[in-house]
């Protein structure tokens, strides 16, 4: 399905990303890894790693065009690379850190796309995934500067969508809900069962998602935002008196 493809995935040494990679090197994809750490070992002689700070413009520049040198082109972006970490009041929230948290989730995605869209010039067949985050529309405290980021990230997937539509590029975004990458056996019985499908989600269900938007036929899905969540954001939450 994905022999020939040239898929580039940011933050894809580990967590999702990691999954993301090894899904599409068992599919015969040609993938790139961007990120600021390695891949394990035992990937490392299955894709190309290029050491990239998302937050760097002049990096990402640097690594497509390492890219374009080995492959001439590319046909699968999954911007997935972010910080993910910040939770702080907004008292305590200073600027820079804000800004270093925009530029990497959402300005390092927007000039990945711009790249991309560069080196997929001249073929048949583009696609570009989002990884956003349900929580750009409900939120915790002291998430404001990563739902902010991941809101804006599901903007710039709808407005894209429109602004490539002359390529033969599509557009859409994934917000997953609670996704655990490790530990997964230390969870409790109400971390599953507060959600509706009765489980907490793992890799794969974000993988199969970006799986069926990056396929070929799929060209007809453009400017969504896909919720993986378990349907927790269909849920009312009220604490009990």
């Amino acid at each position: 399905m994905y022999k020939n493809a040239v898929v580039i995935i940011t933050g894809g040494s580990q967590g999702l990303g990691l999954n993301m990679v090894q899904r599409y090197v068992a599919l015969q994809a040609s993938v790139v890894i961007l990120d600021i750490v390695p891949p394990p070992e035992n990937l490392a002689s299955t894709v190309d790693f290029i050491h990239t700070d998302l937050g760097d413009a002049t990096q990402i520049e640097v690594a497509f065009d390492h890219i374009e040198q080995r492959y001439s082109k590319a046909h699968v972006l999954i911007n997935n690379g972010a910080i993910a970490n910040l939770c702080k009041p907004i008292q305590a929230l200073m600027p820079d850190e804000f800004a270093r948290l925009t530029a990497v989730n959402l300005t390092g995605a927007y000039t990945c796309v711009r790249e991309f869209v560069r080196l997929n010039e001249g073929q048949t067949y583009g696609r570009i995934v989002n990884i956003a985050s349900t929580r750009h529309q409900q939120n915790e405290p002291h998430w404001d500067a990563y739902g902010a980021s991941k809101g804006g990230l599901v903007s710039l997937t709808q407005s894209l969508c429109i602004s490539l539509a002359s390529t033969p590029i599509t557009v859409n975004a994934i917000s997953p809900g609670w996704i655990q990458t490790a530990d997964y056996d230390a969870l409790s019985e109400i971390d599953h069962q507060q959600h509706p499908s009765g489980r907490v989600g793992i890799p794969r269900d974000i993988s199969n998602a970006v799986l069926f938007l990056t396929d070929r036929e799929n060209d007809f899905i453009n400017g969504a935002n896909l919720v993986i969540d378990g349907g927790m954001t269909r849920k009312m939450i009220y604490l009990d008196n």
